[in-house]
């Protein structure tokens, strides 16, 4: 079986340095908000064009610690996409305040600008745009309605480390942005992990004294925190992951230029697009046909893994069915959860493997 991602082959590459790495931190003693945990902020912040980096324990923290720091919570709307991880809206309302849907572009599947705008009420707070399979939003678009209504933009970036918006890194782009570690994403660890990237030093102070249960001293407390601080064997992993992302990001957009010119031809398959002024580092490729329990059952059948993202859209979710919407409220995000499926995508896929997947593809197209 060709798997989605090949997470063993991938740190299998750099095992050696990890191991000296987890070793030295073992022997070291200092495992908590130590010297690599800050190096890794300091790095981070340098490479996405930001004044502050702000590790934590994850993505979904991430996106929460930073809504909480901004004083977004009861009562408070904040704008969404519905096509998207649950973690996004989930952050929302673990602040207290209430996810806003607005539907997504039928070509590009990130948030639409202007049903952002037809959303904002006296109550929006904040817009939350997704990068979503690690191409960047309509960011221009989305500012200028924020700024028109003095609204808070939050990049949601889990998906997108190493993306460029007009030549701009994604999570320098807005007001913050948020990453996730996750041992799938770009750059991951193995295990949870995530970041906030931001210039506002009062944010990114909060953020910090948030993440270490409201404190800035110890045993002192000045507000209600949470526990969620990336430890040093994850920093030291990441920094290590961090002198290769730009090379598995360049691999993974060498795979998808690949499969972009085998498959411009196909009859019954799309394969995604991007927009000319962004790169598109692909957390994951994925086609778009109208009959896809058939695609899958296909490719299952000749030992290619596929994945769906996402079944089910945050609207229809059953731990939001209080909002009141429903089916056809959000047609396009719908359709996408409908028709889209993810084919194999990592830095490490051989040649040999993209080429059954790309003669598997194109022979489905052929006899449908």
């Amino acid at each position: 079986m060709i798997p989605l991602i090949n997470l063993k082959r991938q740190f299998t590459t750099i095992e050696k340095e990890i191991v000296t790495a987890v070793n030295d931190v073992i022997q070291s003693g200092n495992y908590i908000l130590g010297p690599r945990v800050s190096e890794l902020e300091k790095k981070a912040a340098q490479r996405l064009g930001t004044a502050d980096a702000i590790t934590l324990g994850n993505g979904t923290d991430a996106l929460a610690l930073t809504l909480e720091a901004f004083g977004i919570g009861s009562g408070d709307e904040v704008i969404t996409s519905p096509f998207t991880f649950f973690a996004t809206a989930e952050a929302i309302s673990r602040a207290g305040a209430v996810p806003v849907f607005a539907d997504v572009t039928p070509d590009f599947f990130t948030i639409d600008p202007e049903e952002v705008a037809k959303k904002i009420t006296s109550r929006t707070k904040a817009i939350l745009p997704v990068h979503l399979f690690g191409q960047p939003a309509d960011m221009d678009e989305i500012n200028a309605i924020a700024k028109e209504h003095d609204l808070i933009v939050i990049e949601d970036a889990c998906q997108a480390f190493g993306a460029f918006y007009k030549g701009m890194p994604v999570g320098s782009l807005a007001d913050a942005g948020c990453f996730s570690f996750f041992p799938t994403k770009n750059l991951g660890t193995l295990g949870d992990g995530g970041m906030v990237t931001t210039s506002d030093e009062q944010i990114a102070a909060k953020i910090r004294k948030l993440r270490a249960h409201g404190s800035e001293q110890k045993y002192y407390h000045d507000m209600i925190g949470y526990n969620s601080r990336l430890d040093e064997i994850h920093a030291a992993i990441l920094l290590i992951c961090l002198q290769h992302i730009e090379d598995w990001n360049n691999q993974r957009k060498k795979l998808a230029n690949h499969y972009n010119d085998a498959f411009s031809d196909l009859k019954t398959l799309l394969p995604p697009r991007t927009k000319p002024d962004r790169t598109h580092i692909y957390h994951l490729y994925c086609l778009k046909t109208e009959n896809r329990d058939q695609a899958v059952d296909f490719l299952q059948e000749r030992r290619i893994s596929t994945g769906i993202y996402y079944p089910c859209c945050l609207h229809l979710q059953s731990a939001y069915k209080d909002l009141g919407y429903k089916h056809g409220d959000f047609p396009v995000a719908e359709q996408l959860s409908d028709q889209l499926f993810a084919i194999p995508m990592h830095p490490f896929l051989g040649e040999d493997e993209q080429q059954i997947i790309i003669s598997a593809v194109k022979e489905m197209d052929e006899e449908r």
